[in-house]
């Protein structure tokens, strides 16, 4: 039998989010007998004559298919804030899940969320927030920080106990997070893994 793996989904433009991203996978593969599997979505755009777009992305991580998210065993959604809220091609995808909630495929799974905001008060717990709602509506068990996290009480940038968040200070999308940032990243990651390993009764 394979070992139980964190879907960690994500859509980053800039590379901040992709940065949360591999720091959640380095908290997962913290716990024994637990993988992450780094997936992402394809962008969207209300232009007819858009460029087509590859089935493969050139680099980074792989696009997200259905089967991905219907074995996993625990998930991390994470996205940029776009006005308070996921960014469109993540919404678009998790839009398209209705078979896997007709199915119940979701139900009880553990699922943490985790954003960026290029300012501070720019949206990051509305963004969490917003995001955990599709992953409530299927059944799946909303994992957060909790203050228990050192990094929580002592960050003076991104963090919250709705899940990891990253402040691009001034506008800088580099990828560059904060100690405090990396480390609630990571904590989320273990969490993840612990829960995915846990057996949730049916």
């Amino acid at each position: 039998m394979a070992d139980p793996y964190v879907l960690i989904l994500y859509y980053s433009r800039h590379g901040s989010t992709e940065a949360m991203a591999r720091q959640i996978a380095r908290g997962v593969v913290q716990v024994e007998g637990v993988e992450a599997r780094l997936r992402t979505v394809p962008p969207v755009s209300a232009e007819v004559d858009r460029p087509v777009i590859p089935d493969v992305p050139e680099e980074g991580a792989v696009y997200c298919d259905e089967d991905d998210l219907r074995d996993c065993s625990a998930l991390a959604l994470g996205s940029p804030t776009r006005f308070g809220n996921m960014a469109a091609p993540l919404k678009y995808f998790i839009d398209g899940t209705s078979p896997l909630w007709i199915s119940g495929a979701l139900v009880d799974k553990p699922a943490g969320v985790f954003t960026s905001t290029a300012s501070l008060h720019g949206g990051q717990e509305a963004t969490l927030l917003s995001m955990a709602l599709p992953l409530i509506h299927h059944g799946m068990v909303y994992v957060g920080l909790p203050y228990s996290a050192p990094e929580l009480q002592a960050t003076r940038t991104g963090g919250t106990p709705y899940g990891p968040s990253h402040w691009a200070e001034g506008g800088n999308a580099d990828g560059e997070l904060s100690e405090h940032e990396a480390a609630l990243c990571q904590a989320l990651g273990r969490r993840l893994a612990r829960f995915a390993k846990a057996e949730v009764p049916a």
